[in-house]
């Protein structure tokens, strides 16, 4: 009698070590254009942010910025998801007032400027779902060229006089988004 609950006991405690390594989780390797976040007041520290975005970090691997981005077309600004902007705080975009929430951010690439979108679309995968009818602030910035070249694709923040700046850079094109308060 004994021997059986040895061998049911040592029976049961295989099967379930099986079962546990059968249900292991497995996990995909690095994405290729790893999400990031910036936000101002950059510091960690500083529990009270104006404004944040999220978004995807492509790489140029070689390639030129404007094989990935096409002038004229609106894009996602980064990779995969579009990115998304939170405003804690009512901000103004090119004069146009901008509730506290959460919103797509959308550009529109130009030789010599570029178009800054705010759209309430949320949850889109890349740029294939705009609707220019849920636009609610637009600006044209100038570009400029950097002599140093990004080979991801960043987003950076910084105080301005009137507000805050959000500075886009990939390759040696460089942009800045003012927001005012």
């Amino acid at each position: 009698m004994k021997k059986s609950n040895v061998m049911t006991s040592i029976a049961f405690a295989l099967l379930f070590l099986l079962t546990l390594n059968v249900s292991a989780q497995e996990f995909k390797g690095l994405d290729k254009s790893p999400m990031d976040a910036a936000s101002f007041p950059t510091s960690y520290k500083e529990a009270n942010k104006l404004i944040k975005i999220t978004y995807s970090r492509p790489q140029l691997k070689g390639r030129a910025v404007e094989e990935l981005v096409k002038e004229g077309d609106v894009w996602r600004v980064g990779a995969n998801e579009a990115a998304e902007l939170t405003l804690y705080t009512d901000m103004k975009l090119g004069g146009q007032l901008v509730k506290a929430g959460t919103y797509t951010f959308y550009v529109i690439p130009g030789q010599k400027e570029w178009t800054a979108i705010i759209n309430t679309d949320l949850n889109v995968w890349g740029s294939y779902f705009y609707k220019e009818d849920n636009d609610v602030a637009r600006i044209s910035v100038p570009v400029t060229t950097a002599k140093e070249s990004l080979e991801a694709f960043s987003i950076a923040f910084d105080k301005s006089e009137k507000g805050v700046d959000m500075h886009l850079g990939w390759g040696t094109i460089r942009a800045a988004v003012p927001f005012t308060k």
